[in-house]
């Protein structure tokens, strides 16, 4: 007969072998996403975009690809997460299967991992809600899309007005990278607006000032509910706790179909041989997956000049210094960061202190200053927060401490002055 406690043994064992995959998660200290769950609401897509799938597998992502609507659907088990970002690419779906909705995803999100979404002129009320709690509301009127009389596209597909050539991009290299996008961008979908109350949502694609959103060859008798430039293509929300999200009202954009079509902007003698599609969803997808803008903080220190132990508590008029090392991760390996604006502040209720960081070109960065005469609990304070770079918040507490010494000095003349 087995021993009892060859069962308990047999489990460890099984945890053990389990326990690599299990912590092969999401690592801060190697920032990019590498599980991806990518839902689908028709498998051609995985025919259709193959070009832009390939790309994510030829950098290493691991590519789980299934339809939306799969009742065996879960982004986690007992509180681990199975996958580090989400692909939506199924805009038409009624309901997300298995144990998927809108508050998993959006929990999916609060927990630090990153989402793409696209829709298009088929998008289901589940999709916009996903959008709408991401910051992003699609145009409501049914089967509306972004049509432009006068920047239309004209491609081997013919001209009609809902494909347009964009070319109004944000200009940002770290979000959309070094190179630049030269080419027009063809689009055929919905457009949006951003929450105006938060600041976390960023236009990357806007449409023309010439632009609206409504029915293709539909009479037009009121305002449409978007126009101009106002209208979103393609946005991003960075949030608070650092996780990326995309949202693309065009589907197509993604589609090999318009990654190899040659482009002309009606009005405009330039014609190229390649949209700009396949460089800009690359490239903003990157972005997105935390394989550009995103810095860490390590080594972060202050001590007394003279001294290298940090202490708990300074004196008045004490010289500090404080010190970090901040390295952006390029989706290989960490590199040194380079700004002139990050600042320190040395904090109570307000800054006392407010000293702009010198740095070596190699990632340290440090200032020097004076402990001001003011007596409490003081932060050194570095809170750094820059168009496309995830946000750094740092704190360190000190305490001043009421100085006796300079009491009894004060005390001793008292004494004097009555003997006297």
């Amino acid at each position: 007969m087995a021993s009892s406690s060859g069962k308990p043994l047999a489990l460890l064992a099984a945890v053990l072998l389990l326990l690599p995959f299990l912590c092969a998660g999401f690592n801060p200290d190697s920032p990019t996403d590498r599980r991806v769950l990518v839902l689908v609401d028709d498998l051609a897509i995985k025919s259709s975009h193959s070009t832009y799938l390939q790309s994510l597998t030829d950098r290493g992502f691991e590519l789980d690809i299934k339809l939306a609507d799969d009742p065996n659907l879960a982004l986690q088990s007992y509180g681990s997460y199975h996958y580090d970002a989400l692909v939506l690419f199924a805009p038409k779906v009624e309901s997300l299967g298995g144990s998927l909705d809108t508050a998993a995803v959006m929990d999916f999100v609060d927990s630090g991992h990153d989402l793409i979404l696209a829709a298009d002129a088929t998008t289901s009320e589940a999709i916009r809600e996903i959008a709408t709690e991401c910051g992003a509301d699609f145009d409501e009127f049914h089967k509306a899309v972004v049509i432009d009389h006068v920047k239309y596209a004209i491609t081997k597909f013919g001209s009609d007005h809902s494909l347009i050539a964009a070319d109004n991009l944000i200009d940002s290299s770290v979000i959309l990278g070094s190179e630049g996008i030269k080419e027009p961008i063809l689009y055929r979908g919905l457009g949006h607006t951003l929450n105006p109350t938060s600041e976390l949502g960023i236009k990357v694609l806007s449409a023309s000032p010439t632009a609206f959103s409504g029915k293709v060859d539909a009479e037009i008798t009121d305002l449409p509910n978007l126009i101009g430039s106002s209208i979103s293509l393609v946005s991003v929300v960075q949030a608070r706790n650092n996780a990326r999200i995309m949202i693309s009202g065009s589907l197509e954009l993604f589609s090999n179909k318009f990654f190899e079509s040659s482009v002309q902007q009606f009005g405009s003698e330039n014609k190229y041989e390649k949209s700009g599609n396949q460089q800009f969803a690359v490239e903003l997808t990157k972005w997105t997956f935390h394989e550009r803008g995103h810095l860490k903080a390590s080594n972060v220190h202050h001590h007394k000049i003279g001294e290298t132990d940090e202490p708990s508590m300074y004196r008045i008029t004490d010289n500090a210094r404080y010190s970090l090392e901040i390295n952006e991760w390029n989706g290989k390996e960490w590199q040194p960061y380079q700004a002139d604006d990050v600042q320190l502040q040395f904090y109570m209720m307000s800054p006392y202190v407010l000293k702009t960081l010198s740095h070596d070109g190699k990632g340290l960065y440090f200032t020097e200053f004076q402990v001001p005469d003011v007596y409490g609990v003081f932060q050194f304070k570095v809170e750094h927060n820059r168009l496309g770079y995830t946000a750094l918040n740092l704190a360190k507490q000190v305490h001043i401490p009421f100085s006796y010494k300079i009491h009894a000095f004060v005390l001793y003349d008292s004494i004097n002055d009555c003997l006297c």
